[in-house]
């Protein structure tokens, strides 16, 4: 054997040393040391710490200022992100280097806890709006809204105005505990089964801005409901709290963990226990710190918790909450009833105190400070001070006398806030987009309204919900993969050759009863241009179809390939 040395004849042969496994930098087990840039970076400085550098050095020295690893890391503790630089092709997102994309402006997120405002409150973001973010504001579909064009040198300012009437922007970016959203009619829908704005407050005081969990994995998204209509998307969230009647103990929360979407989506399991309002908060303290203990940061890819839920399974995740972190069992609770569709709680609804809440959309979630202002406005006048925002980029208005709906309706919908809209505007959603959003690859906000308009046209009597979910990546933050019809944006090849902005679909997706991912029609994809022509041949499809009460997830799951192009 040429080149090769054997060992002498007679000399035994060592056994090989076990190789020692990859760690996933997983903290109980010891692996402390950073294993990424991202968690370096979190190791140097606690994100919450640039609040202070942003007060007294780079308001005043502007964005040049700025050192990076606070610019495009710590920033995002304080809800703030380098918008994307004008001008720049989807085609370039993943080749361009971060200073490239960077704009030297902000979009700064507005965190609203289950989406809980006054008219005060909404005058103020409408104010700040207008005076600093060129009238620009989003309404998320995680119950924020989303200023543009904001200034460093602006920022100390708008903290001030924003925490003079309760609002802020701690950890509404970042690997921490995002906004916990909540059932927008939490507190006032008639069938209610219980509220848990309580247990938000209590997590909000106790743990969000505190060290405790400013430095997570990544990030950690809460929902929580006591309605029937499951009105928050629990399924997709890191942890859900969803309201049930224990048969012993009466209403309470069952448990969800480990739901999310992204490149990789999963569903959230039933941790199979039942907790009451009172111990909502240290269930959520159990499972959040379990996160920042075992969950994966070798890799940013592998960092959410539905990965380490995954790998444990369920049995084992409740094992170590209940023995490590909570030193008691949990009551074992029955499953929630499931809605068919989830709740939007668009149209007049008739609250339990006898009063009524108007739920309203705008398009797609963008709106502007002045239309806000007015709003606010509108809604005073007519005798209310409580707003809600909603996970479905909605707007809801609470605590309105009977006599005065009509004219409430009537005046939101002049502003371009529909209690009665089209199937399609109801139903569409879209992420930021190419125009602001550094990850995108193409524009969402302005294409979905061209959509919602041209099918108005073409479907004016749509008797059914289809959701019509838009993005600009493949990150999904507008729920492409549980949309009946999920568009996700990249660049695709045209009838000609050349590439063009487009979408990959996806069918049949949904919550509730359709809980599950849509399929990739065998990789189809459209090109922007024919969108509108094929979300119509699509759902005409369907129409033709259907079986009686056959919703349009369950058609795609079954349709033949023909019907699905």
């Amino acid at each position: 054997m040429t080149g090769v040395s054997s060992p002498q004849a007679g000399t035994p042969r060592k056994p090989a040393r076990p190789r020692k496994g990859k760690g996933e930098g997983q903290w109980a087990l010891g692996y402390r040391e950073p294993l990424n840039k991202n968690e370096e970076n979190k190791k140097n400085d606690d994100g919450l710490n640039v609040r202070a550098r942003i007060e007294n050095i780079y308001a005043h020295r502007g964005f040049d200022s700025i050192d990076p690893a606070d610019l495009r890391g710590r920033f995002r503790w304080w809800g703030l992100y380098t918008q994307r630089k004008p001008g720049i092709d989807g085609g370039k997102t993943a080749t361009l280097e971060p200073e490239e994309l960077d704009d030297k402006y902000f979009m700064l997120r507005v965190r609203i806890e289950g989406g809980q405002l006054s008219t005060e409150q909404l005058r103020v973001i409408a104010e700040i709006s207008t005076t600093y973010a060129r009238d620009t504001a989003d309404i998320t579909d995680r119950q924020n809204i989303q200023l543009h064009w904001i200034r460093v040198e602006d920022i100390p300012a708008i903290w001030n105005k924003l925490e003079a009437v309760g609002l802020y922007t701690t950890e509404a970016c970042g690997d921490v505990p995002r906004v916990i959203i909540s059932s927008p009619v939490a507190g006032i829908a008639a069938d209610e089964i219980i509220d848990p704005t309580p247990a938000i407050d209590d997590i909000v005081e106790k743990y969000i801005g505190t060290a405790e969990f400013s430095n997570l994995p990544r990030k950690f998204k809460t929902a929580m409901t006591g309605h029937p209509s499951h009105d928050v998307v629990p399924e997709v969230n890191d942890i859900a709290f969803v309201g049930v009647v224990h048969p012993e103990h009466g209403p309470g929360f069952d448990v969800w963990v480990g739901g999310g979407l992204s490149t990789n989506p999963m569903l959230a399991q039933r941790l199979g226990a039942w907790v009451p309002l009172d111990e909502v908060h240290e269930a959520w303290w159990g499972i959040c710190s379990i996160y920042r203990d075992y969950g994966y940061r070798r890799l940013r890819t592998r960092a959410r918790i539905k990965f380490l839920v995954a790998d444990w399974g369920i049995e084992k995740f409740r094992e170590v909450l209940e023995e490590k972190y909570l030193k008691r069992k949990l009551i074992d609770g029955p499953a929630p009833e499931i809605p068919a569709v989830q709740g939007d709680h668009v149209g007049v609804h008739k609250q339990k105190d006898g009063k009524y809440f108007v739920g309203v959309a705008p398009v797609v979630g963008r709106v502007s400070g002045e239309k806000l202002a007015k709003v606010a406005d509108v809604v005073a006048a007519h005798g209310s001070d409580r707003i809600r925002t909603t996970a479905q980029q909605k707007l809801i208005v609470l605590d309105v006398e009977e006599s005065k709906v009509e004219s409430l309706v009537t005046e939101l919908a002049a502003l371009g806030f529909q209690a009665r809209p089209s199937a399609w505007r109801r139903n569409t959603m879209a992420c930021t987009g190419i125009e602001f959003c550094k990850l995108a690859i193409v524009e969402t906000k302005a294409r979905a309204a061209a959509l919602i308009d041209e099918l108005e046209e073409r479907i004016p009597d749509l008797d059914v919900p289809i959701t019509v979910n838009v993005n600009g990546c493949p990150n999904s933050c507008a729920r492409i993969q549980v949309a009946d019809i999920g568009l996700k944006g990249q660049l695709v090849l045209d009838a000609n050759g050349n590439q063009v902005p487009g979408y990959q679909v996806h069918l049949g997706g949904g919550l509730g009863l359709d809980a599950g991912f849509g399929r990739k029609v065998r990789g189809h994809k459209v090109t922007s241009d024919e969108l509108t022509d094929y979300v119509e041949r699509v759902t005409q499809n369907y129409l033709k179809e259907r079986n009686e009460g056959e919703r349009f997830a369950q058609w795609a799951t079954r349709a033949d390939q023909e019907a699905l192009t």
